[in-house]
């Protein structure tokens, strides 16, 4: 069992450092967003997906040491909570001590994590509104400037004759 417990411990403090890694590229990310910035965003979202690619193997390596402890001690794994296995640890103060702080600062990490992402979407959503608002701006502008006619109904106005908003020759 403490073969197991150490490796809990270093797969948590693993995932913990690759959560804080990804803290200042979601604020990157928040500038780039702002800066509209498209490559800037791109390079960003590219080592966003590589963390969360290494936390993805990290988390099917916690889960199969939780399987494995849940044999060792014959429980359910999806009952092996960290506050449960802080709970069962209590006559290991430095695995108690270890698994405490890791609770913590995970929950941090992933707290400021899920803000900024939250901040992110409401500002990527801002921006795809600003978009739809300038297009329709642009088509209700182009549909206004199609109706200028002279003193002749079959005339109209040199240059006021508008196109879709697409050019389909190109």
């Amino acid at each position: 069992m403490a073969s197991l417990m150490e490796e809990l411990i270093s797969t948590l403090s693993q995932e913990k450092e690759l959560y804080l890694a990804l803290l200042p590229i979601a604020e990157e990310k928040t500038k780039a967003i702002v800066a509209n910035d498209l490559e800037m965003l791109q390079e960003i979202t590219d080592r966003e997906q590589t963390a969360i690619s290494k936390i993805g193997v990290l988390e099917r390596k916690r889960e199969e040491v939780i399987t494995n402890m849940g044999i060792v001690l014959g429980r359910k794994p999806q009952d092996l909570t960290l506050a449960e296995l802080i709970r069962i640890t209590e006559k290991q103060p430095k695995d108690r001590a270890a698994l405490a702080e890791l609770k913590d600062a995970l929950g941090t990490a992933v707290k400021k994590l899920a803000d900024v992402n939250e901040r992110n979407n409401v500002l990527i959503q801002h921006s795809l509104d600003m978009i739809q608002f300038n297009m329709n701006l642009l088509q209700s502008t182009r549909m206004v400037q199609g109706n200028n006619y002279t003193k002749s109904a079959g005339e109209s106005i040199p240059g006021a004759a508008q196109t879709g908003m697409f050019d389909a020759k190109q």
